[in-house]
């Protein structure tokens, strides 16, 4: 059996970390290896525990991934599946991204995350199954449903799974990335660069935790048109554009030439 580890990368999330601990040992299959990095979380212990000092202001998010990654190899592990803090599992997910990693060495694995309503807490896990419903912008085969991706941009870091073939291909995650947004989306063109699959598989469902947010998210504006600005300079074209867009009709940010920038900055700190 391929050796398997799942990854969560976690700063102030231990509810939710709890949670996804229980779905994961309530599935058909367990990890092999466990790995948790904390980000600037010296309060989160534990033997999977791996800490990373981080600025809260400014989480590593593309090298806590990269973290995790190299740890959960150096323990012997095949296949590597990544998973946000705040989703929970389905009973299969583990066992369906390991079969489908070992079985395709050159592919990234996605499945369908359902957005969890707030009223519906707390979450039982007996109930997912009744909750599911996947997120209406990716794709979201059935259960026992294999789907190829043409569409690189459409690739989240919520939950996906590779075989460290894969992984070595695609170089991991660029640390040049810090703070909010784009670090996944510039792994999935370096996946496209590096000559590898996406696809989904409708076996390895997750379920997401609730939390506040803000739309647009006003907050992260600086972190957004600073890696924005960094992802353009890479590949040629700006990510988040929706966002972007709406944070231009609330004045925060405006279109500089090709770019974006800060309304009362630049975005570079």
């Amino acid at each position: 059996m391929t050796r398997t580890a799942v990854l969560t990368v976690v700063h102030g999330r231990a509810e939710h970390l709890a949670a996804q601990e229980r779905s994961l040992a309530a599935g058909t299959r367990a990890p092999d290896v466990r790995v948790v990095v904390a980000l600037g979380d010296p309060a989160l212990t534990g033997p999977d525990v791996v800490h990373l000092p981080a600025d809260p202001a400014a989480l590593p998010l593309a090298a806590g991934r990269n973290l995790a990654a190299r740890t959960a190899l150096e323990a012997g592990a095949e296949v590597l599946v990544f998973l946000d803090v705040d989703c929970m599992v389905g009973a299969g997910t583990v066992a369906a991204y390991a079969a489908a990693a070992a079985e395709h060495r050159r592919t990234v694995w996605s499945g369908p995350v359902t957005y969890l309503p707030a009223e519906a807490r707390p979450y039982r896990l007996a109930d997912l199954p009744r909750l599911d419903a996947p997120h209406a912008a990716r794709p979201a085969p059935a259960p026992g449903e294999r789907v190829a991706e043409e569409r690189w941009e459409l690739f989240w870091s919520l939950s996906f799974a590779l075989h460290r073939e894969a992984w070595d291909a695609s170089g991991g995650f660029d640390e040049a990335y810090a703070g909010y947004g784009a670090e996944d989306t510039d792994f999935g063109q370096r996946c496209a660069r590096a000559g590898l699959d996406l696809r989904w598989d409708g076996s390895a469902r997750a379920y997401h935790q609730h939390h506040p947010v803000s739309r647009p998210p006003v907050e992260h504006a600086a972190d957004i048109v600073r890696n924005g600005r960094l992802f353009a300079e890479r590949w040629g074209w700006w990510p988040m554009a929706g966002w972007l867009e709406e944070m231009a009709e609330l004045g925060v940010v405006r279109r500089r030439d090709e770019g974006w920038e800060l309304v009362d900055g630049d975005g570079r700190g």
